[in-house]
């Protein structure tokens, strides 16, 4: 492999890093890194609601990233909290959310 294909294979990877998809209703957001979810399976086993499933899409290491299913979730944080890889940000909307940043000038 020459070098020039290699710098393209690993731009490329470094791109799907911050690739998102992003999930929303309207108790908050819930996105997934594909590029950082492994497949571990920690958030499906502690979602208290039972809503993060398996996805067709595949994380950075070949297997299947997670989504959740939004009709059910309350965007509690704990998928968020216990993935190893910090794959999964969650954003509260309405009361309980925390402050929006506010830039300093």
């Amino acid at each position: 492999m020459q070098q020039s294909e290699l710098n393209d294979r690993v731009s490329e990877r470094h791109d799907r890093a911050w690739e998102v998809n992003t999930l929303e209703n309207e108790k908050g957001r819930w996105n997934v890194y594909l590029g950082l979810c492994k497949g571990c399976g920690l958030c499906v086993e502690k979602c208290p609601v039972k809503v993060i499933e398996w996805s067709k899409e595949l994380g950075f290491m070949g297997t299947p990233s997670v989504r959740a299913r939004m009709d059910g979730c309350i965007v509690c944080g704990i998928c968020q909290t216990v993935c190893p890889d910090a794959a999964i940000h969650v954003e509260k909307k309405g009361k309980g959310a925390p402050p929006e940043a506010v830039p300093v000038s």
